[in-house]
């Protein structure tokens, strides 16, 4: 008898463990939308785009030599986990006359990993601000024009974060100056949103094929 309750548990508990975490995916798979329709950052930089990009954006500033631990945190624990995944991109906004600091920058990157998907983006500082000003979050930038949190934008401009933080309430962007905030949320949410199209493009997929 005790032989079967245990055969029983090992083949059950398994199934049950599986829907759990199913159900999960299926009620919890997508992040909330924070803030619709964001201006493409291809009217500061025609060379870059957000629309059809899954886009982790962030706001460098004029200090970039005291940003660089949070570069390197982001690369890290972020950029090289995901950056292999199609339509994926870093898009970073830098003032003018910033550009042999962001080389030396991303010279130092490049030793760690491929660049490939690390976007630099040069404006104005009214274009910068009016650029975060339109993400409209309960943040600021610093006097440097910068912020270590960082945005995830999906592909059609949105603005995606949490709605339920059981830290912030409304969870607008993602600190780089904190490994945890990184590592126990910021990574599950790009996870998410990557799942989340997906199972879009499969069920698009399976459609074609009907």
């Amino acid at each position: 008898m005790k032989n079967k309750i245990v055969l029983a548990v090992l083949f059950i508990l398994p199934i049950v463990v599986y829907l759990f975490f199913a159900s999960g995916v299926n009620n919890f798979g997508k992040l909330p939308i924070l803030t619709e329709n964001i201006t493409d950052i291809s009217s500061i930089d025609e060379n870059v785009e957000l629309k059809d990009k899954i886009t982790i954006l962030g706001f460098l500033g004029n200090d970039i030599e005291n940003q660089k631990g949070s570069a390197f945190n982001l690369n890290q624990k972020i950029y090289k986990r995901f950056y292999e995944f199609n339509d994926f991109q870093f898009v970073m906004l830098v003032p003018h006359d910033n550009e042999s600091k962001v080389d030396e920058l991303k010279a130092e990157l490049g030793n760690l990993t491929d660049m490939v998907k690390w976007n630099f983006v040069y404006g104005s500082e009214m274009q910068i601000e009016d650029f975060f000003d339109a993400l409209k979050t309960d943040l600021t930038l610093d006097e440097n024009l910068a912020t270590p949190f960082v945005f995830i934008i999906d592909k059609d401009r949105n603005l995606r974060g949490r709605t339920n933080d059981e830290d912030e309430g409304t969870k607008f962007g993602f600190n780089t100056t904190s490994v945890a905030d990184l590592n126990n949320k910021m990574e599950d949410d790009v996870k998410i949103i990557l799942a989340e199209y997906r199972l879009a493009l499969k069920k698009n997929n399976a459609n074609r094929k009907n």
